[in-house]
């Protein structure tokens, strides 16, 4: 299985200074650093990937969403985690200073490799964060190898 490194979230030193130098932040100027998003995305959930001898666990935090919301799927050894979160509909009679909070659509994908089951993926979604677990085959599970003398 492929994995990606953790890389923490860089900084944003122009928006930093740009909330500095101005007491609204930066969402009054033009969007000139703003962060640029792949394939038409909107936002991208952050996402843990772990492993132990029987399986791996990805947890993808999605607060905000429904279940019905959420896609997820494996095919071609990949799988796909989608959806939408929407906008709140209720902006009448107001001035926003600062939006934050990302909305709209997004796709994480993930290459599983032939070393996992794919036919018995499980997810659960509970309190905003989805769990999902891919079981690992018989295989690639750790075996311990005995060193013999000659």
């Amino acid at each position: 299985m492929k994995l990606t490194p953790w890389q923490p979230k860089k900084r944003d030193v122009f928006n930093e200074l740009l909330d500095w130098d101005y007491p609204f932040g930066s969402s009054l100027l033009p969007s000139l650093f703003q962060e640029k998003r792949l394939n038409g995305q909107d936002w991208y959930p952050a996402i843990d990937i772990s492993e132990d001898k029987n399986n791996v666990y990805v947890k993808a935090d999605l607060p905000g969403l429904k279940k019905e919301d959420i896609q997820v799927s494996v095919h071609n050894d990949v799988l796909t985690i989608k959806g939408e979160r929407k906008s709140e509909s209720e902006h009448k009679d107001k001035n926003f200073h600062r939006v934050e909070r990302s909305y709209g659509v997004f796709q994480r994908t993930l290459e599983l490799g032939s070393a996992v089951d794919k036919t018995k993926v499980k997810a659960n979604y509970k309190d905003g964060v989805l769990d999902i677990i891919i079981p690992k085959t018989e295989e690639t599970k750790a075996q311990n190898i005995v060193i013999e003398n000659k």
